[in-house]
């Protein structure tokens, strides 16, 4: 079936992607970043989703060149959108899934389908394990070695996985498309007036849905210590999710004011990111944040949390800052260390626009294909 004739395959390798949602969150950037490098005279791409309330990236994917699908859409019962991923499934060759709740169904799923229909399931974890929830760490547990392969993002998301599957797991590091990152960002100085931005004012820039591990309570915390020592110190967040009312109700107990700015969701981020004079995140867990790889294209110091694959990309007094999680004293020094030295940042700058070139999305992009190939195969 997938013999190849005159230095051609008879046909394309059919690629099921399957993810929650196509919200703004970091996995679903890092597919987005994958569909613009994607081998497509080999391999042809498909991505279903589930939650009908996260569809931010669907126009980005169309245009990519992705062909995305709500599972469920058309069906008014509960589960109905099981038996549209099992007819996906049976049209599938590869079904490679970035979610632990649907790659514990989508296993399962596949199981029921008559050997010859049975696409390959590959699945990739994005996020410490200690981050979900027991049944879904369970889920996974039982039905993880129905994989055919499986990636973590990077070694500190590897070792939260339950040590019997662990050997499983091969650690691929994803990344992004430095140029299209570049290319998209310019305008800084009108960018920042149309923010308000006083000439001066040193910007601080948050990318981080509205969760609770992101730990904004941490950023505030931090952002009111350091903004009492350093006036000019400005902070942006761009986000949204389920915590916006508890966060604005916490915000307002900061006296703060427009010393920190919820923006909610904007696909302006590389204008953004432009804008700003560094980049945090407070996170209490995290996987490997593509925010931190495209802050590092745009020449961003990072002030960052010691989680996850955080302090493997951001390096301690080179391309940043790294200080404990839930620690806002130590997280507002290094805040304001950063604001207070012009030179610093500078030097920092440069060192981030060097480390991105560690992160470039095609190495993992080809490496998965190779995998693809490789079971299609067999």
């Amino acid at each position: 079936m997938y013999g190849e004739e005159s230095g051609k395959p008879k046909r394309r390798i059919r690629v099921l992607w399957l993810i929650k949602g196509l919200g703004p969150g970091g996995a679903e950037q890092l597919l987005l970043q994958a569909a613009r490098v994607v081998d497509r005279e080999r391999f042809s791409y498909e991505i279903a989703y589930v939650r009908p309330d996260k569809t931010h990236l669907v126009p980005e994917f169309e245009a990519a060149g992705i062909p995305t699908r709500r599972l469920g859409a058309g069906s008014t019962a509960r589960a109905g959108w099981l038996r549209e991923l099992r007819d996906l499934l049976a049209t599938s060759d590869i079904a490679h899934v970035h979610s632990p709740v649907l790659a514990a169904a989508t296993r399962l799923t596949a199981l029921s389908l008559p050997r010859q229909r049975r696409p390959h399931v590959v699945t990739t974890e994005h996020n410490e394990w200690t981050s979900h929830r027991l049944p879904t760490r369970l889920a996974n547990a039982v039905t993880g070695p129905l994989d055919e392969h499986t990636w973590a993002v990077s070694d500190e998301v590897r070792a939260t996985v339950w040590g019997p599957l662990r050997s499983r797991f091969e650690v691929l590091v994803h990344g992004i498309d430095p140029a299209s990152v570049t290319t998209g960002a310019a305008g800084r100085e009108e960018t920042r007036r149309s923010l308000g931005i006083a000439t001066g004012e040193v910007v601080s820039l948050t990318v981080a849905n509205l969760r609770r591990n992101k730990d904004y309570p941490n950023l505030l915390e931090a952002a009111r210590l350091a903004t009492a020592r350093e006036p000019r110190l400005r902070f942006l967040s761009v986000g949204q999710g389920p915590l916006k009312d508890e966060l604005n109700a916490l915000h307002a107990t900061t006296g703060l004011g427009d010393r920190f700015t919820f923006l909610g969701f904007r696909r302006d981020i590389h204008e953004l990111m432009a804008a700003a004079d560094m980049f945090t995140l407070s996170s209490a867990h995290e996987g490997l944040p593509v925010a931190v790889m495209e802050a590092f294209a745009l020449g961003l110091p990072v002030v960052a949390t010691a989680v996850g694959g955080v302090p493997t990309q951001v390096r301690d007094g080179r391309e940043g800052r790294v200080v404990p999680p839930g620690d806002p004293a130590a997280l507002a020094d290094a805040l304001v260390a950063l604001a207070q030295d012009d030179a610093l940042r500078a030097q920092m700058s440069r060192a981030a626009r060097l480390r991105s070139a560690d992160y470039d999305i095609r190495g993992a992009v080809r490496e998965q294909e190779r995998i693809y190939a490789e079971l299609a195969a067999g």
